[in-house]
């Protein structure tokens, strides 16, 4: 059976710079058995209820601007599998949540970025479905729960967002790339860790609100909200793959669930 994974996945830059960051999902694959489909989760996949891609071809989003050319010369070009999105979109709804299917969504960079570096030949098909900001954690935890069993049929399920996710902070304050860590964001991903250690669900659920400096840490809810879909997917202990930052306030973290 898959576990699900949350990864933290910075700047689209991270695909140029070196960073442990990088090195640990460029070993992504390492950490499980291969599987035969993807779904991912990806912070930069916002609707106001669930949406699932449902097409045979998943084009490259390059949803982001200011960076190098480079960047926007890069191409992921996995396949969907839409099989996969009518199962991934009947166990949302037997659960009780709207869900809509999107055959024209390619892949944000949310997505392809940890995509690309785990699995570069693009061998591996990929679904994507959707976070909401409109909805709460506990909504994203249910639909976790709800996508759960796709693990038993080697459907490797990753959330992807970020850890701590402040970038005025690394705007406004000039950071860079190897910038030193601030005490308000060391102590939320400690106090993260602990609680994934205590099995205490709830409070990781209400980290924002909970966490020390949680909404410092988390302006917008969008880059914690697939940590919680693969909390529900997952379910069990939580094993901490990664740990390093990026521009000193990204914590660059990465849970194993299940």
């Amino acid at each position: 059976m898959q576990p699900a994974l949350f990864v933290s996945h910075g700047s689209p830059m991270i695909m140029f710079e070196p960073s442990p960051a990088r090195d640990f999902l460029a070993g992504l694959a390492s950490h499980v058995a291969r599987p035969d489909a993807i779904l991912m989760i990806s912070a930069h996949h916002d609707m106001a209820e669930a949406v699932v891609t449902s097409g045979s071809d998943l084009p490259t989003i390059h949803d982001f601007g200011g960076f190098p050319q480079k960047l926007f010369d890069l191409r992921y070009p996995a396949k969907g599998d839409p099989a996969l999105a009518e199962e991934v979109a009947r166990l949302v709804a037997d659960a009780g949540h709207p869900v809509f299917l999107d055959p024209a969504r390619g892949l944000d960079h949310g997505a392809w970025v940890p995509l690309m570096l785990g699995w570069p030949d693009a061998d591996v098909p990929v679904v994507q479905l959707s976070i909401s900001s409109a909805h709460p954690p506990e909504w994203h935890h249910r639909i976790g729960q709800a996508i759960a069993p796709l693990r038993e049929r080697n459907v490797l399920i990753i959330g992807s967002g970020s850890l701590t996710h402040n970038l005025r902070a690394i705007f406004v304050e000039g950071r860079n790339h190897d910038a030193p860590v601030p005490d308000w964001v060391a102590g939320f991903a400690d106090w993260m860790k602990e609680r994934f250690d205590a099995g205490d669900t709830d409070a990781a659920l209400h980290a924002v609100e909970r966490g020390p400096h949680g909404r410092a840490n988390h302006p917008t809810m969008d880059h914690i909200l697939p940590l919680f879909t693969a909390m529900g997917a997952g379910g069990g202990a939580a094993q901490r793959l990664h740990h390093s930052y990026t521009y000193g306030v990204l914590a660059m973290d990465a849970y194993r669930f299940g």
